[in-house]
């Protein structure tokens, strides 16, 4: 496929289905992967959009300067347009964005203004006020504003809901997205809602934001500083339309962060700290779905931003994000253990395996033990030594089914088991449990699973 420019390779992002970070549930769960746009997210779209708007109406003309107030994103999306366009490009951040993306603008021919966060919107030094005071006094300059620009919402009613509701099939039932300037949100609820008004779209916002609070209690709570970058506000855009939206979910920084590095070491896909707090939000919503559900996460731009932070276990420890993302509880350990990409599917023979398989597949997965299942339930365990036991009797082992050797099933316990009840099922005869993740799903916690997690804990609280 070729393009006249790398702006028309903007949009038609791909739907990647989510397996171990959606395992258990019921329903589908698809990733919007909004973070494969050319300049690495979903902002590519409003940048295009709102440049375009601005070149027909005659407010950005030629040799022209692009000023705005960016978390990094719509920078990058902007700054790819005056790259192609001859255009100049400032932009203005708050000081707790990412080295990376601050780079990045550069590298492009931006100018960046870094400015502090912890102050008022209304503040002088604010990114939004100096954003304003450059908009003013620069000749033949275009503030875009992506909080109160019509083109925003507009775009992602035109694209990128159209895009969402095709490659669903129309069976989408859930929409879940973070909310920064709400454009996404609002572009994509409005359009899909036109189309099936049964559709929930569910908001993603960090702690410390007001929104939050607002949607639910129809009231203004002071904002609260927070770590997640791109969404979230301290004041209200107006391209964000609350009507569209069902439900909204708030997530802590820990919990963002977390769920980043799951998706990358889960899914493969390696997404920002926004993206974090849209899956924690959906995993809220996972255990209500039904078979019937379809549920799409959107994903709005790339890890490669964030690697001296999310990405960072220093950074995180000092954060103290890792210091406790080893929970003692069975669904803890079990994240904690694919998180650190340790294999997550679950091994396992049947009764009338002959028990010459059963050791093959020991061998190949360097298991001392398997556990036994029919018709989808735990019914027995095999032991490498009852193997060998037979091995040295002439047995043959192809002859021989697993159903004539086999021993007791491991207890099954909740994923909300304490250390201390999975520790009191696992002994020198059992050496391991099964956790019941609901749905016919199961996975095993054996006595070395424990003992990593433990010892990987005491490693990260140093």
């Amino acid at each position: 496929m070729r393009y006249n420019s790398i702006l028309e390779a903007i949009g038609h992002t791909p739907l990647i289905r989510l397996h171990r970070a959606a395992r258990g549930c019921l329903g589908e769960v698809w990733a919007k992967c909004d973070y494969l746009n050319p300049g690495g997210s979903v902002k590519d779209r409003i940048g295009t959009a709102m440049v375009d708007e601005a070149e027909r109406k005659g407010w950005l003309k030629p040799g022209g300067t692009l000023v705005e107030g960016t978390s990094g994103n719509t920078g990058m999306g902007l700054a790819l347009v005056a790259a192609v366009r001859g255009y100049k490009a400032i932009f203005t951040m708050a000081d707790k964005q990412s080295r990376e993306k601050v780079d990045a603008l550069k590298a492009l021919g931006a100018e960046v203004i870094v400015c502090p966060t912890a102050v008022a919107p209304e503040d002088p030094r604010s990114y939004h006020s100096v954003v304003e005071k450059l908009g003013r006094e620069i000749p033949n300059a275009y503030h875009p504003d992506q909080y109160h620009n019509p083109a925003n919402p507009e775009i992602h009613y035109q694209t990128t809901g159209p895009e969402i509701w095709e490659d669903c099939e129309g069976h989408l039932t859930h929409f879940v997205a973070g909310m920064g300037t709400g454009g996404t949100i609002t572009g994509v609820g409005r359009y899909l809602k036109e189309r099936n008004p049964d559709i929930k779209i569910i908001g993603a916002d960090p702690a410390g934001s007001i929104l939050y609070d607002f949607f639910h209690r129809g009231e203004v709570i002071k904002g609260e500083p927070y770590k997640v970058e791109g969404i979230g506000e301290d004041f209200f855009p107006t391209t964000l339309d609350f009507s569209v939206i069902d439900d909204v979910r708030r997530v802590t920084d820990k919990d963002s962060f977390l769920w980043a590095r799951r998706l990358a070491r889960m899914e493969g896909i390696f997404a920002g700290g926004s993206a974090g707090t849209a899956m924690a939000a959906a995993a809220q919503v996972l255990p209500e779905l039904t078979a019937q559900d379809l549920m799409v996460v959107f994903i709005p731009d790339t890890g490669l931003r964030y690697l001296s932070k999310v990405y960072n276990s220093e950074w995180m420890r000092d954060n103290r994000y890792l210091e406790s993302s080893l929970p003692w509880t069975a669904q803890g350990i079990l994240h904690a253990r694919a998180d650190l990409g340790q294999p997550g599917e679950l091994v396992k023979a049947a009764p009338a395996d002959p028990v010459a398989t059963a050791l093959e597949l020991m061998q190949s997965h360097d298991f001392s033990q398997l556990p036994v299942f029919d018709a989808g339930q735990p019914v027995g365990a095999i032991f490498e030594d009852d193997i060998l036991n037979l091995a040295l009797d002439g047995k043959d082992l192809k002859k021989v089914v697993v159903r004539e050797v086999m021993g007791a099933a491991f207890p099954v316990v909740a994923p909300s088991a304490t250390m201390d009840q999975i520790t009191a099922h696992i002994t020198r005869e059992c050496p391991a449990v099964f956790v019941d993740l609901g749905g016919g799903q199961y996975q095993i916690l054996t006595k070395y699973d424990l003992l990593h997690a433990i010892s990987h804990l005491v490693e990260m609280r140093g």
